[in-house]
């Protein structure tokens, strides 16, 4: 069944568990999803676009330090902050990214500025640094991204001598957001801190179209989450519309493949969120959880945290 417009974010997937969730971090999260969606959904509501919708969701959650984007954001080997994001629209193809952006509060606003006001994709570093200055945006000092829960983090995966995939909780952190618009226009985004102690420089998927974000209103709209290494090398969020638009899957299928049967091939964790220009929002995930929400037009917020 056809419906009007829909939205749906993620907040990381992984192993969460009930039994090591409490009742009262439970009741943070979700107020928290549902938050965020919600700003994105009044959006809808009043007939706004897909891309103000799901840059606004961004938003939020890079905002929060529940999640693992902007304001507590992982850090890096060297103790600093390495943010990537991006943003695509599905009615022209256009798309915008950052990566290794240390001194902009929401990575995905500058992406978005990228996509609207550059003749580039991608923008890294200092260059989407010196973007966002001529643009007048202020830089923030890292103080802005720490939290004493990442930094601690941080110490515990240099004394194991690791990199962190998951955090202490087992969770995949990126956040993103995926929309249809009464237009019917379709649009996805995605940000994130990346990894624990990750080696300074590191780029997963989040910020690469085609691999954890991607939108064409032809097929679907994709955020994805979870081991970005995998997702790079499967392309996860264009395949699952390339199989929509040329082997005639729907998206529940497409999502299943990618995500239940070709990433476990290769060990790939985490999930993805999805939406095409008819129905419902679609979930997929390989982990015991996902944080999750969604909403479509006439229904109330929908939020999950479990598999089950």
């Amino acid at each position: 069944m056809k419906t009007e417009w829909a939205i749906a974010l993620h907040g990381g997937a992984g192993t969460i568990l009930r039994e090591t969730m409490s009742a009262e971090r439970e009741a943070t999260y979700r107020e928290a999803l549902a938050a965020a969606l919600s700003s994105g959904s009044a959006i809808l509501e009043r007939g706004g676009s897909s891309a103000d919708a799901v840059e606004a969701v961004v938003n939020a959650l890079e905002d929060d330090p529940l999640f693992n984007a902007g304001h507590g954001a992982v850090l890096t080997a060297d103790g600093a902050f390495e943010l990537d994001a991006a943003i695509m629209r599905g009615g022209d193809l256009a798309a915008g990214a950052v990566a290794g952006v240390v001194d902009i509060r929401n990575p995905v606003s500058l992406a978005r500025q990228v996509m609207e006001r550059s003749q580039h994709v991608l923008l890294a570093g200092d260059g989407a640094s010196r973007f966002a200055r001529e643009l007048g945006i202020e830089p923030v000092s890292s103080d802005y991204f720490e939290t004493e829960y990442r930094r601690k983090q941080l110490l515990q995966a240099q004394a194991k001598n690791e990199v962190s995939l998951d955090h202490n909780d087992r969770k995949f952190g990126t956040v993103g957001a995926v929309a249809r618009d009464r237009a019917g226009d379709l649009a996805a985004a995605t940000s994130t801190g990346g990894m624990t102690n990750k080696r300074p420089g590191r780029i997963g998927d989040s910020p690469l179209i085609g691999a954890g974000t991607y939108a064409s209103n032809r097929s679907c709209a994709v955020s994805a989450t979870g081991h970005g290494e995998m997702f790079i090398r499967l392309t996860v969020a264009r395949d699952i519309a390339a199989l929509m638009e040329y082997a005639g899957l729907s998206l529940e299928e497409a999502v299943d493949r990618k995500v239940m049967r070709e990433l476990l091939e290769i060990d790939g964790r985490g999930g993805v969120i999805a939406v095409s220009r008819e129905g419902r929002p679609v979930f997929g995930f390989n982990t015991p959880g996902m944080y999750r929400a969604a909403q479509w037009e006439g229904a109330d917020v929908e939020v999950g945290i479990y598999a089950d």
